[in-house]
């Protein structure tokens, strides 16, 4: 069945970008609305933006969404990472400004409100995207791919110079509440020089220690360090997750990325649903609904770390 939430679920943070307050609620909607975002600072014409993928104005630093009429709301990948993760399908997402909260940096604060607020189940089966053949698009020596799967997978590869980072793999099966388990709480990732270069251009602005873990060569900036050995090729995983769940739809399939970033994931979508008989919509029973992300999920298996 589709999931909603059972009240809304408010959020308070600034844009990692643009360093501005924001507050965010997670309101219930109905079946077969799906997620969308709402500008409620804008009184006047569409203020509402549909999370899906040809919405997104593709950028290398974040996924950014815009309606016909030019609003837009960015940064998202980590609210609709936490979303699919804990199997929400409806939701109408009220936001105060052009940018969603980074909160930790993570998805654990949006899993953690979700999951304390509840989930409840609606009248409608889950309709899922069915991968049937395999889709892949490069750019820059960065690879991702879309393979037929029975369940919704995620393998990552990433490589970096940084010697706290460095090279680093980790293939996931995304049923039984692994997101929320193994991926909600790591945090985004830069290192010092794209930083310091972010910030002479006016970018990261809402950026500190606290909401990103920064690392120049084999140094890690943020007090306490990482949170797992692997935590930056996690956090790459999680943003897959986020910017895959603009489909429309759950995905039964395994996504591979290699150095693949948030544009790159966007361009997928778009290679896929642009390939003849590349995929297919089909409606979930109970055997299928459980391969998704979502179900399974326990409260206790949430990181405490938010």
């Amino acid at each position: 069945m589709q999931n909603t939430l059972k009240a809304p679920v408010t959020f308070e943070g600034v844009g990692l970008h643009s360093g501005a307050p924001a507050k965010m609620v997670l309101r219930p909607a109905r079946a077969g609305h799906g997620i969308r975002f709402r500008r409620s600072d804008i009184e006047l014409g569409n203020a509402v933006i549909p999370a899906l993928w040809n919405r997104v104005d593709r950028s290398p630093l974040c996924t950014r969404l815009v309606n016909d009429a030019g609003v837009s709301v960015s940064t998202v990948e980590h609210v609709m990472a936490a979303l699919a993760g804990c199997g929400v399908n409806n939701a109408l997402i009220e936001i105060d400004g052009p940018e969603v909260p980074i909160m930790d940096g993570s998805s654990a604060p949006f899993v953690r409100g979700i999951m304390a607020g509840g989930v409840v189940a609606q009248a409608a089966p889950v309709v899922a995207l069915e991968i049937l053949k395999t889709v892949t698009v490069e750019k820059d020596g960065a690879r991702a791919t879309l393979h037929p799967s029975d369940s919704f997978e995620i393998e990552f590869h990433i490589d970096f110079v940084d010697a706290a980072i460095g090279r680093q793999s980790r293939v996931l099966d995304m049923r039984n509440g692994a997101f929320a388990r193994e991926l909600c709480d790591s945090r985004t990732f830069c290192r010092q020089a794209d930083v310091d270069a972010m910030h002479e251009h006016g970018l990261a602005l809402g950026g500190t220690l606290d909401n990103a873990v920064v690392v120049d060569g084999d140094r890690v900036l943020s007090p306490g360090g990482f949170r797992h050995a692997d935590e930056a090729v996690r956090h790459k995983m999680l943003d897959a997750l986020g910017d895959l769940a603009l489909a429309g739809g759950p995905i039964l399939g395994r996504y591979v990325g290699e150095r693949a970033g948030h544009s790159l994931t966007n361009t997928l979508l778009r290679e896929l649903f642009a390939t003849p008989g590349a995929v297919r919509m089909v409606v979930c029973d109970g055997e299928k609904a459980a391969r998704l992300p979502g179900q399974g999920l326990v409260w206790s298996e949430i990181p405490q770390v938010a």
